[in-house]
């Protein structure tokens, strides 16, 4: 299995901005599909963003207009840029990285197979 590791969580103000930094192990080109994810508490796990093969792009509606996902394969690195912060964004945030199995983004966890340990954002209103 592949290894990921998240780093850039934080705690801010509403309205501030964070950028997500997960590190993939190996040849970040070896997992087309590559999402972020977030748990808050009492809630289940949703997909938030995903990019697919370096360059198709989705978002959860929630955030589409605010967050932005790009992925560097000479650092072999994907990012979650996160503008105009919401309380309501507060969660852990976990990277994920798939085969490929729908040649699209996807937003479903059935497509990821390797999971990093997540990275904490907290934001405060």
């Amino acid at each position: 299995q592949g290894f990921l590791m998240e780093s850039g969580g934080g705690s801010v103000q509403a309205g501030e901005s964070l950028r997500l930094s997960c590190q993939v192990a190996g040849d970040i080109r070896n997992y087309p599909t590559l999402g972020w994810f977030r748990k808050a508490p009492g809630k289940g796990r949703e997909g938030v963003a995903s990019i697919f093969r370096g360059r198709s792009t989705y978002y959860h509606d929630s955030v589409r207009d605010r967050f932005s996902i790009a992925q560097d394969n000479a650092l072999n690195t994907v990012y979650l840029q996160m503008n105009s912060l919401k309380p309501e964004d507060t969660a852990m945030y976990y990277c994920a990285a798939g085969p490929g199995v729908v040649a699209i983004p996807s937003l479903n966890e059935r497509d990821y197979r390797d999971w990093g340990q997540g990275t904490q954002v907290t934001v405060s209103s």
